[in-house]
């Protein structure tokens, strides 16, 4: 079967590699349909060390972390709700040295990396969604196990954002989200979502007002740089801010110590590959049966650009969108 495959230089090259028949223990044979490059994608291919030991390549170095499929046949010990089922993936959420990496025409991974999708909807409109919803859920786990109430969204039209709209929705978590133009802002009003700010000059003193009142203490950064300076007077006391994305990471964070001190601020990074949901199986398994009940909202499927075949994956790579969405390989 054709895959693409990343080579010790760090480039990748669509090769021949032997299809796989027989599923390992534990493990699922899926026929691709798409595969979402994500920005993951890309960074991990510049800086390896980025996702530790996540993003292990498995055998033959397939490249590529998120799809969505059909399962073909299933091995010993996986609930046989997965046979035949159509199933957006994560490969790294569950690691084995005999995964076959999402950039192929047939993948090989263990099942808790699945997520089942109902009949009705179309897998292809997930192939890049369960990074981003399981990052949203593990995100909202661990700031709940902190004691926080409220979230602050810097990256509110990004993909994660809009999961961490609807999971916090379900929840009735307040949170307010970040975004540039006020486009954005209509698009999630018009979705339901009700606190939205657009980050244009004075948008700070406006942000005091609703972070105090709503309680949201903790803040989701996917942007870094300048947005993080900027925000940072507008937080509520006992606030933590979590980095997650370096979108805007060129720029230098620049807090006053003295804020630190007044607001008693904290900074940390989150990694949904640390997280207990994503470490510990049970909660693995439970993250993604709780999803399986949520995944039809439109604010988790995939914002497709344009597709591409994987002969044309140096093309695909260099695809970008103004409003965030997808390169998508297709088979």
């Amino acid at each position: 079967m054709k895959a693409i495959c990343v080579t010790p230089d760090r480039e990748l090259v669509v090769r021949d590699i032997p299809t796989p028949d027989t599923p390992a223990p534990g493990h699922v044979l899926i026929d691709m349909d798409a595969s979402a490059i994500n920005h993951g994608d890309k960074t991990f291919l510049r800086i390896p060390t980025a996702a530790g030991q996540a993003f292990a390549l498995g055998q033959h170095g397939v490249w590529g972390a998120s799809g969505a499929g059909r399962v073909v046949a299933v091995g010993e010990g996986v609930p046989v709700e997965y046979t035949g089922k159509q199933v957006a993936i994560y490969r790294s959420l569950d690691r084995s040295p005999e995964s076959i990496g999402l950039w192929c025409e047939r993948a090989h991974v263990p099942y808790p990396a699945c997520l089942i999708l109902p009949d009705r909807v179309r897998a292809r409109d997930y192939c890049g969604s369960l990074v981003n919803v399981m990052t949203a859920y593990a995100f909202l786990e661990e700031i709940a196990d902190a004691g926080h109430k409220g979230v602050i969204v810097t990256a509110g039209n990004s993909a994660t954002g809009h999961a961490l709209a609807s999971l916090a929705r379900s929840r009735n978590i307040p949170a307010i989200f970040l975004v540039r133009t006020t486009a954005a802002r209509d698009a999630l009003l018009r979705s339901g979502v009700e606190h939205v700010l657009v980050t244009t000059e004075g948008f700070t003193d406006v942000l005091g007002v609703p972070s105090t009142e709503l309680g949201t203490t903790a803040v989701f950064d996917g942007v870094g740089g300048d947005l993080l300076t900027t925000i940072a007077p507008g937080l509520p006391m006992n606030s933590t801010i979590y980095l997650y994305g370096f979108l805007g990471a060129a720029a230098p964070v620049s807090i006053q110590s003295a804020l630190f001190m007044m607001k008693n601020l904290s900074m940390k990074r989150f990694s949904n590959f640390e997280s207990r949901t994503v470490k510990e199986p049970a909660k693995l398994v439970a993250a993604l049966k709780t999803l399986e009940g949520l995944i039809d909202d439109p604010m988790f499927t995939t914002r497709i650009g344009e597709e591409f075949r994987r002969d044309q994956i140096e093309l695909a790579m260099t695809y970008e969108s103004a409003d965030g969405a997808k390169a998508v390989l297709v088979t």
